[in-house]
């Protein structure tokens, strides 16, 4: 059995704790300061209430940091004060920057993990990854923690960072999508051909991200499509609507320019145009 301290039972964490327990393992957490609704889902997931951090972290050989993702520089600076020496496991989402940053606090005495949760809370029919980076001896007792649950754990490649850019590089497509749906329908029901929208939307391919393939023929049309937003900008402004995203797919397009018509590009080269002027 295994020792874990997790920090902090939101839906996620609560759900992650829950699998771990059912695995057979002990979860700790720490009551002071935390609202009803906490207790409930740390009853609910059968985690165990200490009185201190400190009394929690001693027992612990893993911390676990599943928190609102603001918080999570606080929490890992918290944990570094008590000079905690067993794994960290960082699952905010959170930039590469922050997370080598944590890392830098831990490391003086602790073992740091750069995680990364995908899917929904687990448990049940439902099931989520969760992505590390770090030392291989460290991911090796995360394995069998969640052995046979509803959690799986993945080793994702690179250094500590890489784990944190790949949850970024995932939720900078999903929420915006989502959020860019909102404002299109909004425009769509303003004029009232919402009905017509969903029709068409329904008609079209959704694996766009699980196809980067296509991306070279985007950067080929882009000169074209880039007018297009400024005018579909226009709309949205008309409307009342908020038109920064359309703004910066033309600043985004922009830096396709010079890529014009040619549709024989290597993907390669269609993402590092996006990135040249970037850096």
């Amino acid at each position: 059995m295994t020792t874990v301290t997790l920090l902090h039972p939101g839906a996620m964490g609560a759900a992650v704790a829950a699998q771990a327990v059912a695995a057979g393992h002990e979860v700790l957490w720490v009551p002071e300061g935390r609202s009803e609704a906490t207790h409930r889902r740390a009853k609910e997931a059968g985690a165990t209430a200490c009185d201190s951090l400190a009394e929690a972290l001693e027992r612990s050989e893993i911390v676990l940091s599943i928190c609102p993702p603001q918080a999570a520089e606080d929490v890992a600076a918290t944990v570094a004060g008590h000079a905690f020496a067993g794994v960290y496991v960082d699952a905010n989402a959170i930039n590469p920057q922050r997370m080598r940053r944590i890392a830098e606090e831990i490391r003086p005495c602790g073992t740091v993990l750069d995680g990364a949760i995908f899917g929904p809370p687990p448990g049940g029919q439902r099931a989520a990854r969760l992505y590390l980076v770090g030392e291989a001896q460290a991911v090796d007792t995360m394995e069998p923690l969640f052995k046979d649950t509803a959690l799986h754990v993945r080793r994702a490649s690179g250094s500590v960072g890489s784990a944190s850019a790949l949850k970024m590089a995932f939720a900078s497509y999903q929420k915006a999508a989502r959020t860019l749906a909102g404002v299109a329908h909004a425009l769509a029901d303003a004029h009232g051909v919402a009905d017509e929208l969903t029709a068409e939307a329904q008609a079209m391919a959704s694996n766009i991200l699980s196809d980067p393939g296509y991306l070279p023929s985007v950067a080929a049309r882009a000169w074209r499509w880039a007018p297009e937003m400024k005018d579909i900008a226009e709309t949205l402004r008309a409307a009342g609507l908020p038109v920064d995203m359309a703004e910066a797919a033309v600043a985004v397009m922009s830096r396709w320019e010079g890529d014009k018509d040619r549709y024989d590009l290597e993907l390669t080269d269609v993402l590092s145009h996006l990135r040249s002027q970037g850096e």
